[in-house]
């Protein structure tokens, strides 16, 4: 029987390869060097330096990632991927004209101008801190790669009410809204903080009503408040669109604790003075409502 000669493997192939087994096994460094060393062998190829910028995006090494991303748009002004990871790496850095320039070659519509992008893209659902809490809120859309937190996160998020996020562009899951599917994207850092802290109090009211209408008078004082009793929390799977079974005992959905029109809300103020304003004038405003508890979450 005859043997297949085997196939010739180049010395560029054989870099290339090496590189990615290096990254996949978490040797970054040698990764690294590797991609560098591919880039020099073939400095016409635009395949290195796009992983190369890629791998830097995952280390969050933002200059270099824009550097090499940059050059793989020049090399190939078709590959998407790259002017994407170009106009996040340009965002995280602030640099606004290449962020445009990256947007536009990518496809999207952006209008001249200076400094930081203002579209009105309307809502969009983030999951925050994707490798620990994992929770998903809705933000408000500032750019293809910002969006500022509209709710009132819990604390474990480490994220506050205000924050402004920079988001991938890969969607992991999605939400229901309306009758309609909406994909969720990750959190990839905070790029400016919040000066809002975050608050939580226990609120009593005759019905839902009276809590939307807390949730409400915080938006017209430019706070803001969560029910905090009325969110569901889903594993990792779930919340990535892998849903699967999960074993729960009976009467496990109420277990919080709460009292019978009780309800933990999370406020949004950048003072202890505003949140119990706000909680004084909301009680005040109708009968049967009360509130007590007031703590601090995060600082």
């Amino acid at each position: 029987m005859l043997i297949p000669p085997k196939k010739k493997v180049s010395p560029l192939e054989r870099v290339y390869t090496e590189a990615l087994a290096c990254e996949e096994r978490g040797e970054l460094a040698e990764a690294e060097r590797l991609y560098k060393e591919a880039i020099q062998m073939a400095p016409r190829w635009a395949v290195a330096p796009f992983n190369l910028g890629l791998l830097y995006k995952r280390q969050r090494r933002w200059r270099e990632s824009l550097e090499y991303n940059r050059r793989a748009t020049k090399l190939d002004a078709t590959d998407e991927a790259a002017w994407w990871n170009l106009g996040i790496a340009a965002t995280a850095v602030g640099d606004w004209s290449t962020a445009r320039a990256a947007w536009r070659g990518y496809g999207i519509p952006i209008p001249a101008g200076e400094g930081p992008i203002e579209l009105p893209l309307g809502p969009i659902p983030i999951r925050l801190d994707p490798d620990g809490a994992s929770e998903v809120v809705w933000c408000r859309r500032l750019d293809p790669a910002r969006a500022v937190i509209e709710n009132v996160p819990l604390p474990a998020s480490g994220r506050r009410f205000g924050d402004v996020l920079l988001t991938d562009g890969e969607p992991r899951g999605t939400r229901r809204v309306q009758g309609r599917e909406v994909p969720v994207f990750n959190e990839i850092e905070v790029l400016e903080t919040s000066l809002y802290k975050t608050w939580s109090a226990v609120a009593e009211a005759e019905d839902a009503a009276g809590i939307e209408a807390l949730q409400d008078l915080a938006t017209e004082r430019g706070l803001a408040a969560e029910d905090w009793s009325a969110l569901r929390v889903l594993c990792r799977a779930c919340s990535e669109g892998r849903p699967h079974a999960h074993n729960r005992d009976p009467g496990s959905e109420n277990e919080s604790g709460e009292a019978d029109g009780e309800r933990t809300v999370g406020l949004a103020a950048a003072t202890a003075e505003e949140a119990r304003d706000l909680l004084n004038a909301w009680s005040a405003a109708a009968p049967g409502r009360t509130w007590s508890d007031l703590r601090i979450e995060l600082d």
